[in-house]
């Protein structure tokens, strides 16, 4: 066996499939159009959209936490817009201080790779940090003096505030939403997986996705808070039927989970269930990770280092080779370089490519676009408006159809301040796109990521460790209740990570081989174990060996 895994081919079919649209698409895409509408619209009605940027780096804000409870996405808006203000005000300072184009590319490199980490570490989720570098890096090279800096901060933090009330304003109509919807993508996911019954083609990939699914809806319904609430006490036993789906897909209905499922939309009652058990009267959702210490900042942050080096380099090198090419916005190039960091190699080459094609065919849209843009600056406000909503509602199908829109908008907000030629800008862009794109590729090559299998092997583990525990707990005569939940708990967990671990690190290059075959075995016998903990429980129907799946028999 090879000591390094060599380079794998990278491909090319399916990195532009189209895919389905969010359920909630249009939300993120509502939300910053009310979060942008009202603050450019000020500044156009007192000639002052030269200001719009500043305000636009709070009002971005807007676009996260979606998906989160919204006790949780409280505490996240807040963070974003600190973060998105605490970047903006150091880059507004750095320009001020100096006008060296080498060392403000190297300060937005530098800042890119911070965003990554703390971005891809607390899991923030979409958009990531692309947003946060796009406003920082650019706030780089805007003419700046140091008594300036204080009102143009003090805009940001004006537009953040309203950013932060348009994410929360839905929860005075529908309080539970996310919850509702994550509890209702996990009840679909094991449908999916009940349909084949554990053993049709395709059902390996369908457990997979009935764990992560499952996984997450109680991760959100845990993220509300641990105040007793009659809602997501309904929601927690719908997911537990989500999980004796998993534990016997042979004995689930898939009508019946997607008909529950259904029932979870707007705003009506939620499908009741009757409880199979007298240990139900507990508290469902304990949370697996108070069974363990929270580990150091340090430990945490570490298996981030890699892919911060690689933004780090990346973003530097793009920076300086659209400097030494005369462009010059080099902070496009290091946007681009940072917006095609994923969690591997193979994924970042896929993102690269969605990322040019959507911004040469975007650069397109703007040729088109800027005749009309150009004509009253009402026209230019409101052409930005209808591309920040179409760049969200589009996103989700494929990233590059979403950077057909977010492109032409980049492209008018520079305007914002002077009407410029747009064929200077396209000839920028154009170069400063595949000059990231190129060489943010490169450096993701050159700055390996050995730690991948070192993650593996420490899921794996981990993976181990909670069956054992799990089975440890089943041959126990009378299980304690709680015990043997927060077991499962931890159990169902462990699999989800190391699933994740596992396809993050086959896409990396220059590495060990990695343990295949045992992360299969691990897997499949840690499903086992989780079901015989479902049906120790007295969730599912005893008709079966505990201890066997309908997939046992398969190698």
């Amino acid at each position: 066996m090879s000591s390094a895994t060599a380079p794998r081919r990278l491909p090319l079919a399916g990195v532009l499939r189209l895919g389905r649209p969010s359920d909630i698409w249009f939300k993120p895409a509502l939300s910053v159009v009310a979060a942008v509408a009202p603050p450019n619209l000020i500044l156009l009605a007192l000639g002052r959209l030269d200001l719009a940027m500043y305000t636009m780096a709070g009002s971005l804000c807007a676009l996260y936490g979606h998906n989160r409870p919204y006790a949780a996405r409280a505490r996240t808006l807040a963070y974003v817009v600190l973060g998105m203000v605490g970047g903006l005000a150091l880059s507004l300072l750095a320009a001020s201080l100096t006008s060296d184009a080498v060392v403000l590319v190297t300060v937005g490199a530098l800042m890119a790779a911070a965003q990554k980490t703390a971005c891809d570490a607390t899991r923030v989720g979409p958009p990531g940090n692309v947003v946060l570098t796009f406003i920082s890096s650019a706030s780089l090279f805007v003419p700046q003096t140091l008594g300036q800096v204080p009102g143009h901060i003090g805009l940001a933090l004006a537009a953040g505030a309203w950013a932060w009330l348009v994410g929360m304003a839905p929860g005075l109509l529908r309080p539970h939403g996310p919850e509702r919807r994550a509890t209702a993508t996990a009840l679909n996911a094991a449908a999916a997986y009940a349909d084949t019954h554990g053993t049709a083609d395709g059902h390996a990939r369908a457990r997979t996705a009935s764990a992560a699914a499952i996984h997450a809806a109680w991760q959100s319904l845990l993220a509300a808070g641990a105040r007793p609430d009659p809602t997501r006490r309904a929601l927690e036993q719908l997911l537990v039927r989500a999980e004796v789906a998993l534990a016997a897909p042979v004995d689930a209905d898939p009508a019946r989970l997607r008909a529950w499922a259904r029932g979870l939309r707007g705003t009506g009652r939620i499908p009741r269930i009757t409880a199979s058990r007298d240990a139900a009267d507990e508290l469902l959702g304990v949370a697996a990770e108070t069974a363990h210490p929270r580990r150091p900042s340090r430990q945490r942050l570490a298996p981030f280092a890699p892919i911060a080096a690689r933004t780090a380099v990346g973003c530097a090198l793009a920076g300086y080779a659209s400097l030494a090419l005369g462009v010059g916005r080099p902070y496009w190039a290091l946007v681009t370089a940072a917006s095609l960091y994923q969690a591997n190699v193979s994924l970042t080459w896929n993102r690269g490519i969605q990322r040019v094609v959507g911004n040469l065919v975007g650069v397109l849209f703007f040729a088109a676009l800027a005749p009309l843009a150009h004509l009253h600056p009402a026209a230019l406000v409101l052409c930005c408006l209808a591309l920040n909503f179409g760049a969200e509602a589009l996103i989700g199908r494929n990233y590059w159809l979403g950077t057909v829109c977010v492109t032409p908008m980049a492209l008018l907000i520079t305007e914002f301040a002077r009407v410029q030629n747009p064929g200077q800008l396209i000839t920028e862009r154009v170069a400063d796109t595949l000059v990231g794109a190129l060489v943010g590729f490169v450096a993701a090559v050159a700055v390996t990521n050995r730690r991948a299998g070192d993650r593996l092997e420490q899921a794996l583990t981990a993976a181990e460790r909670a069956r054992e525990d799990a089975a440890r707990m089943l041959a126990e005569p009378r299980p304690a209740p709680r015990a043997l939940e927060s077991a499962r708990r931890i159990l169902a967990a462990a699999l989800v990570d190391l699933r994740a671990t596992a396809d993050a690190a086959a896409g990396e290059w220059w590495q060990r081989a990695l343990p295949e075959d045992r992360v299969v075995l691990t897997e499949q016998s840690g499903h086992r174990t989780l079901a015989a903990t479902v049906r120790a429980q007295g969730l599912a129907p005893q008709d079966h060996d505990p201890g066997r799946t309908t997939e046992d028999t398969r190698p």
